[in-house]
């Protein structure tokens, strides 16, 4: 029997980015099962049908009005530069209260950028981790401070109720979603076609306006690439290093400003990845993974995994591989990877 395509419902606001309006029709979209199915069904609306002003100098045509939400298994709400009230008093408008009221309990609830005030302003963010624009995050907090703001990280996922950083995080949480959802192979290809990176490394920290100037060029991309080729080797801090002709504390510092972590969470956060899609896509043993990931172990793989994902190595292939990809795993933040020390 056949199963309809998991609805997405899209709430666009006046002021909205037309930008960001287009990340989940293009990521959800995208997703198709392995007969070339849609697996999701991407659908907008307004507070009331007819045209919705952008950002920008074009206004947007939306077809449905609030009542569509009742329909939605996930509910996104993309950023606007006209809340009002919602973001200078962290209230609902009356008009906003009512469509919002049309959401069903159990819906899953998406924000990207400044999306995530009308999530707060309703109370659905309260006690629980968040995240918006590194701009407006102190704001944010400052609005909502039953909220638990985390500026640094791209995204956070809370099972029902997930949110972004700024505009081309929301690409990084629908892409997750994706992950979640239906596992790496369909989200790697979603995000192939989108011609993006499945996994982009760091947080916000990297895009923070600093006082010092930047480097012109990203000065550890050979030493990333050369990792990628080898991660079932172990690897030293200095032949790292040693890639990019730096000393070790250079390096590490660079790397740190680039990618927003340090060379050994970025190795073990890759390692992980990597494990993932071997769980996901292969019947190799957990020893044989374990090497092939870069773990050396079956031990660390699962310590690894299990902090990474709060899932063992086995729990997780069964949830992939006996659903079909189908299965939801419980997920930590958008950028958290387990630390570890380089092998």
């Amino acid at each position: 029997m056949e199963t309809r395509a998991h609805r997405v419902v899209v709430l666009a606001l006046a002021g909205l980015l037309p930008f960001e309006l287009g990340i989940p029709h293009r990521i959800f979209g995208r997703a198709k099962d392995p007969a070339g199915r849609p697996l999701y069904e991407i659908l907008t609306c307004g507070l009331a049908p007819g045209p919705v002003p952008t950002d920008a100098d074009f206004d947007i045509h939306v077809g449905h009005g609030p009542e569509l939400l009742a329909t939605a298994d996930t509910v996104v709400v993309p950023a606007s530069y006209e809340l009002g009230p919602v973001h200078a008093e962290g209230r609902l408008t009356p008009e906003l209260a009512a469509a919002l009221a049309h959401i069903r309990p159990g819906t899953r609830l998406v924000s990207i950028c400044t999306g995530g005030y009308v999530l707060a302003a309703a109370g659905y963010l309260d006690g629980r981790p968040a995240t918006t624009h590194w701009a407006s995050a102190e704001h944010f907090q400052r609005t909502f401070p039953d909220v638990r703001v985390d500026p640094g990280v791209l995204y956070t996922d809370d099972g029902d109720v997930l949110t972004s950083a700024g505009v081309a995080a929301g690409i990084d949480l629908c892409l997750h979603i994706v992950r979640r959802d239906h596992g790496a192979a369909v989200a790697n290809d979603v995000a192939r076609r989108t011609v993006v990176p499945p996994h982009r490394e760091g947080g916000q920290a990297q895009f923070v306006e600093r006082p010092v100037p930047q480097p012109q060029r990203s000065a550890t991309t050979a030493a990333r690439a050369w990792v990628l080729d080898r991660l079932h080797e172990p690897l030293r801090l200095t032949d790292l290093a040693r890639q990019e002709a730096m000393s070790v504390r250079t390096f590490t510092r660079r790397f740190r400003e680039e990618s927003g972590l340090s060379p050994g969470e970025w190795i073990v956060g890759q390692r992980v990845e990597r494990a993932r899609a071997l769980l996901e896509q292969t019947d190799l043993p957990m020893e044989h993974v374990a090497r092939e990931a870069g773990f050396g172990t079956a031990q660390s793989l699962r310590k690894h995994v299990g902090a990474a994902l709060g899932v063992s190595p086995t729990a997780y292939r069964r949830t992939f591989r006996e659903t079909g990809a189908g299965g939801i795993l419980p997920s930590p933040d958008g950028t958290s990877v387990a630390a570890g020390s380089v092998h």
